[in-house]
């Protein structure tokens, strides 16, 4: 990998990377053509973070499809795939960490310690191998967005973090390689997080300033699913993540919720 991006950079090519953790889907697909948008070469890296999963989380679950992936890659004119080893990524007695310290803490970093530490450990490792002149990122993982680009502020990194808007199926739920685990009543109920962020949106743009009551309508729409076990719905600065008491433009609405096995995330912004 790194041979590639020394032979692209001395060519004068511009490298694009796009982070995954496979189990594609379209949503990672739009990731690839912002990022052909925009540079010369496109790198696609696949590697499931074992940092970045809790002990009871789904690490050895997680869908995996190489195969899969890689014909979807083929036809999306992907330049480079990038599979690593786990040792390629954490050599041996490797003891360094990432913190954005705040950020990682709130949201999903409440029920889901450590994931944020390990999500930017791995992505600035694989900027330091790829040294990509931008990456792009999903929007629907609007922390996980925030606080990459926070990183590489923060360590003079000079790969630029490019926002990719969230890709939906037509009922509105968000493309996540975890719908897969979804059953058939549960998929018609996952909606419900989307309905919840528009109605309260709706409810901002018409003039609702005061942060709680937005949040209470998106908990009350999302209350009436009996299939839906929330974790939360937060208001926060669309930036720093850091809570709101007043909405306005920037503010961010993010939810996360269970459905049976899965943990949907969604979000919406003012």
């Amino acid at each position: 990998m790194r041979a590639f991006g020394r032979v692209s950079r001395a060519a004068g090519r511009r490298i694009g990377l796009v982070p995954t953790m496979g189990a594609l889907h379209r949503g990672h697909l739009s990731l690839i053509e912002r990022a052909r948008s925009e540079c010369d070469a496109v790198v696609v890296s696949i590697y499931v973070n074992p940092l970045q999963f809790g002990p009871k989380e789904d690490f050895r679950a997680y869908p995996r499809d190489l195969e899969r992936d890689q014909g979807l890659l083929r036809s999306s004119g992907t330049d480079a795939l990038f599979v690593p080893e786990h040792e390629e990524i954490h050599v041996p007695g490797h003891r360094t960490r990432v913190e954005v310290q705040g950020m990682q803490d709130v949201l999903c970093g409440r029920s889901r310690p450590g994931h944020f530490r390990g999500v930017a450990t791995v992505v600035a490792k694989l900027f330091a191998i790829v040294r990509p002149d931008i990456a792009c990122f999903g929007e629907k993982d609007a922390q996980q967005l925030r606080i990459i680009r926070r990183m590489a502020l923060d360590l003079h990194d000079e790969t630029q973090i490019i926002s990719c808007p969230t890709v939906r199926e037509e009922d509105g739920l968000a493309l996540s390689s975890r719908n897969a685990y979804l059953t058939p009543e549960e998929r018609r109920a996952a909606p419900v997080l989307y309905r919840a962020l528009r109605s309260a949106a709706a409810s901002g743009r018409a003039g609702e300033t005061d942060a709680a009551r937005l949040v209470s309508l998106a908990r009350d729409t999302i209350a009436r699913e009996p299939l839906a076990r929330l974790d939360y719905v937060e208001a926060v600065d669309g930036e720093t993540l850091e809570p709101v008491a007043t909405a306005g433009a920037g503010t961010l609405l993010a939810v996360a919720a269970w459905f049976g096995r899965a943990r949907l995330i969604d979000n919406i912004s003012f």
